[in-house]
This record gives structure tokens, sequence and C-alpha cells, in this order.
């Protein structure tokens, strides 16, 4: 059993630096196959060799910019059942969040049938995030890292109608020196959405205009019970109200932040009234 996806590097001519193409495809490769494998056995792997049960395969290129499909293949009848149930638009929704949450940016919405494939991984979805964000998002970047490609990756439903994962280019790549700071600050926030299987979702800032995710400072099961009910309680709130209507949580949180001082993410150490 064989999936289609599709590379697309961005360049003004049909050729790319073969050094670093091969290794962003070699980041895409692994990506696709980790997050499959995490998907298809709910474990994440901790190394992937020629012996798995799931691995990529090399097919046709095309013009336009360079172009690459390449598939993913199946070859053991559990790990094809467990495909089948998923189904490839959900999966394609699964690969994007967990590519967009690798690099703390806002996933799309995901549909009811993948929602429930996500909450079904538990923690297990935080891990496989914190492995796509080592060496396989520093090579998917490398092409643009050095020489400012964008690059594309697609779900191909059949020859003609595709589905966009994810893009890459130099500003995401910029997620990859993250550095979380070692004094905490006290935010009002708002909370826009959880996962109330892994803790980690998206709040808004007392008078801020976008969502910021955030995740706790310890793994989701210790967290009190008291502490995610007022996390849970204030999305229910907010939800479906005017904005000047909120509540709004008080956190001790951890900012991550890029290029010194642009907060990508909140570590929640604590809440107070």
């Amino acid at each position: 059993m064989s999936v289609n996806f599709e590379l697309i590097i961005d360049t003004p001519a049909f050729e790319v630096d073969m050094k670093s193409g091969l290794t962003t495809l070699q980041g895409i490769s692994d990506a696709t196959r980790t997050i499959a494998e995490t998907l298809l056995t709910e474990k994440v792997p901790e190394r992937l060799t020629s012996k798995s049960n799931v691995r990529t395969l090399l097919k046709k290129n095309f013009k336009g910019s360079y172009g690459q499909i390449f598939s993913l293949e199946m070859h053991d009848e559990e790990a094809k059942k467990k495909f089948r149930k998923i189904g490839g638009p959900a999966f394609s929704e699964l690969m994007n969040y967990f590519l967009m949450e690798s690099l703390y940016l806002e996933p799309d919405d995901l549909s009811e049938k993948a929602q429930q494939q996500l909450d079904s991984l538990g923690d297990t979805a935080e891990h496989l995030t914190a492995q796509l964000r080592q060496s396989i998002m520093i090579n998917i970047h490398d092409i643009a890292r050095k020489f400012g490609h964008n690059i594309q990756l697609n779900f191909r439903k059949n020859s003609t109608e595709k589905i966009e994962i994810a893009k890459f280019n130099e500003d995401t790549s910029s997620a990859l020196e993250a550095e979380t700071d070692k004094k905490p600050i006290f935010i009002e926030a708002s909370i826009r959405r959880l996962n109330a299987n892994t803790g980690n979702g998206r709040l808004q800032l007392r008078d801020g205009d976008n969502t910021i995710p955030f995740g706790f400072s310890m793994i989701y099961q210790y967290v009190q019970l008291p502490t995610k009910r007022k996390f849970s309680t204030n999305l229910h709130h907010n939800n479906g109200i005017p904005e000047e209507d909120w509540t709004y949580l008080t956190l001790e949180v951890l900012p991550v932040r890029i290029h010194g001082d642009r907060i990508i993410k909140y570590i929640v150490k604590g809440i107070y009234e």
C-alpha cells in the first residue's frame, strides 16, 4: 500500500544544489516516516531503518521549480489497516498539525476524525513534536537557509488533486533557534485552544491580537486537577462571546523566544487568582 506526496523546491530553473537538495529531501522523508510510524503504531520511532515496515520511495520528478514525487510505503498488514482507518485526508491534516507545531506555528483546524486520532495519542503527540524539532527540521530547512529557496510539501490525492501540507522558508527556519528564558514573567491571557490530553494549546494576551502556543513545564498528567479545570473553564467561558466580556488567567510563564525578543511560545509554570 502506498500514498503519494510531492516536494517542491522553488527554484528559477529545473535544478537545485545537489547536497542541500538531498539534505532537504532526507528531512522531508524522515518527517513523513516519523509521523506515519507514530500514527500507525502509537509509538515515536527512535531510529528509522531500512527494515521498517513504513518507508518512503522516490518516484518521478517534474518541472516547474524543482519537483519530486515520493510515496509512503506500508508493508505490514496492521499498518495498512490502521492507515485505511485514518484515511488519506485526515493523515495529511495530522502531518500539517505536527509539522506546524514543531515550528511553533498555528496548524489548520482539524476535522473530527483527525482530532480523535490526535487525542488518542496522548503524551505521545508531544514526544513526536519534540522529535521533529531536532535534526529532522534542521535538514528540511537546509536548502532554505543556504540558498533562500522556499519549500512546499503536498499530499497527492490523485494525479490532479493535491492538498498542501506545509511550507518551509527562511522565516520558518528561525524557530530552530528558539531559546527559553531562564526568568519567569507574569501574563494575563485568555485560553483559545486546549488539548485535554497533552495540555498544549494557544492563548491570547489581554489587548493582544494573535494567539500564541503554550504548554506546561511538566508532563500534563501530573498537573493538578484544579489547575486543569481553570484552563478548561476559561476556554469554555470565552468561546462564542464578545472579547470585551472575556475573563483572563494570570499565569507565571517562561517565554520561548527567537531573534532575542519575539515570543513564539509560553511554558506555563503556575497560575494565580
